[in-house]
Order: C-alpha cells, then sequence, then structure tokens
C-alpha cells in the first residue's frame, strides 16, 4: 500500500499521481510475489516514487528558501523494531535507500546532513542532482513573493503554496506492506516543504512521528504538514490503536482526527493492521495513494481516501 502525499493537487497532475502510485504498488508486490520481504517491498515501492518528479522525493523534490534541496526519509520492520533514518541529504537518488543502509550498517536509526552524506559516499551509494526544470519554475516564482513582502509570516507561506495555482502542495511518499509471514513494514520519502528554512526538519525521517512498524500493532506512513505529526507522535499513535484491536481504517481515522482536534493542519496517513486490513485517511482535498494483494491482477489506485473534515 502507497501513498503520493497529502495536499491540494493540482488537477492537471493527479493522473500522473495515479499512475506513479499504481506503478509504485506493483513494484512492491512483485517483491512480496517473489518471496520478498515487507522490508524490501517497501523500499522498492519507495523508490519507484523517488524516481517519478511527480512525486516531492528523490527526483523532483521541492527547493528551499535559499535554493538548496534537502531530503528526509526513514524505513522500519516490525519484527525487531529496526529502524534506519536520513535527514537533509543532498544529491541522493534513492534517499530510503540509504536509510535502509543507516539500519543495516550502522548502530544508528538517524544520520543527519553531514554524517548521512559520508555514509554514502563509504558504501558507493548512487548520487543524483534531484533539480527538475518544474520545481525550478516553482521556487522561483514562490521566492519572488515572498521576496516582495507577500510572505512575512509561516502561515502566509503556507496559504500562498496552498491556494496559488501552480503551487500546489505535493507532499511526502510512502509505502506499507505485510509479508507472508505477517512482517509488517513501513517507509517514507519527503523532498520537504518548498521555501522552507534551510534546516528544517519534518516529520518523514523520524521513527514515531512520520513511519512506524511493529508486528504487535501494524504499519503506518503519515504524509501532510510535518510539524503536526511531530507534535503527536501520529505514526507510533496509529499503531498504538490497532495494538488494542481497532481496525487499520478506524485507526487511522482517529489520527486524523486527532490532528484536527488540536491543531488545524493537512494531514493524510496509510496504515496496515496485523491482519492485513488497509486504512487511507485525510483531511487534503486530495491524496494519491494505492495498494495490491498478492493475487490482485493488477493495483487499485485513487485520487481520494476517506476525508476526516476538520474539527475547528
Amino acid at each position: 500500500m502507497v501513498h503520493g502525499g497529502a495536499g491540494a493537487w493540482d488537477k492537471r497532475r493527479v493522473p500522473a499521481g495515479l499512475k506513479g502510485v499504481a506503478m509504485a504498488a506493483r513494484e512492491g508486490i512483485k517483491r512480496l510475489a517473489g518471496g520478498d520481504s515487507a522490508i524490501d517491498a517497501v523500499e522498492a515501492a519507495v523508490n519507484a516514487m523517488e524516481d517519478n518528479p511527480t512525486f516531492n522525493a528523490g527526483l523532483g523534490s521541492t527547493i528551499t528558501l535559499t535554493g538548496d534541496i534537502e531530503m528526509d526519509a526513514s524505513i522500519m520492520e516490525g519484527r525487531f523494531l529496526r529502524a534506519g533514518a536520513v535527514t537533509l541529504v543532498k544529491n541522493i537518488a534513492h534517499p530510503v535507500s540509504l536509510a535502509r543502509l543507516v539500519m543495516d550498517k550502522t548502530d544508528h536509526v538517524l544520520l543527519g546532513a553531514w554524517g548521512a552524506e559520508k555514509l554514502a559516499d563509504l558504501l558507493g551509494v548512487e548520487r543524483r542532482d534531484p533539480r527538475t526544470s518544474w520545481r525550478m519554475n516553482l521556487w522561483r516564482r514562490a521566492r519572488r513573493e515572498f521576496l516582495q513582502g507577500q510572505l512575512p509570516r509561516y502561515s502566509k507561506m503556507a496559504e500562498l503554496l496552498r491556494d496559488e495555482i501552480g503551487l500546489k502542495s505535493l507532499g511526502t511518499v510512502g509505502a506499507v506492506a505485510r509479508d507472508a509471514v505477517g512482517d509488517m513494514a513501513a517507509a517514507t520519502s519527503t523532498g520537504g516543504m518548498l521555501l522552507k528554512f534551510p534546516g528544517r526538519i519534518g516529520d518523514s525521517p523520524l521513527i514515531g512521528s512520520g513511519t512506524y512498524a511493529d508486528n504487535k500493532s501494524g504499519a503506518v506512513s503519515v504524509t501532510g504538514t510535518g510539524e503536526a505529526a511531530i507534535r503527536l507522535g501520529l505514526a507510533k499513535t496509529v499503531c498504538d490503536y490497532m495494538s488494542r484491536g481497532t481496525s487499520a481504517q478506524k485507526a487511522a481515522a482517529r489520527g486524523v482526527e486527532l490532528v484536527n482536534s488540536r491543531m488545524k493542519l493537512s494531514i493524510g496517513l496509510i496504515s496496515i493492521d496485523k491482519q492485513g486490513r488497509m486504512g487511507a485517511v485525510q483531511n487534503t482535498p486530495r491524496m494519491c495513494w494505492a495498494y495490491q494483494r498478492v493475487g490482485m491482477r493488477r493495483p487499485v489506485a485513487k485520487a481520494n481516501a476517506a476525508k476526516v473534515k476538520p474539527s475547528i
């Protein structure tokens, strides 16, 4: 099960988003059908979206206020609660694969900036300039508005990104999976927020906020405003709901309802519980997502999940 980000989503880009999440789901199910683990499946699914400039992750990541790109990613498996994450990395083709190397090759969970880049060099990780002409054009336009004083506060910046045609927010990508032996896994990758202040870290590389997996409950990947997911430890919170027997769909809805009751910020998430039931919920205009089970001929891709409207 995958998502391509919760947000406004310009209508002209929805078809590419649906095609992209369907392709990512197929990549994940190929791994599961071939006997690979859930962690292999979520990595492959997120890699597919990191290679697709439609999404804000890997190739085509958004650009900071100063013109740089800073990418974040995390991955987690549910049997032993092993996890890896990277933050503020540049010119990495597949940040989620670097996050997995942190999990597999180091004694740490999270590496940032220079340290993560050094690990990439030591292990020969593929490099790539993630800038695209489309993202550069968006950045030039948004930065011009900012420099003209039309974005005096962060809230005004968020309003511009939400409402301006051509600056529709395309968020984080992620995947969750359950394999044949019942192991759970989740992965999340993002290019961050357009015009973010350099060094800003969202929920995507934070285990428990943007990503969480536990065989005793389920797996969750979060998208939307990272600050909301961080404040609530949202991915772990939704997994805790599932650990008490709540279905993946109801747990996801409770997670979005929690965000709505405490803060007026955009959020969406996908979840799978230990029984294999799925959940997908958003409070945003759109969230491209897809799923496929072993035995299904093709994935199901949708431009919206269940919606829970903000109450404040």
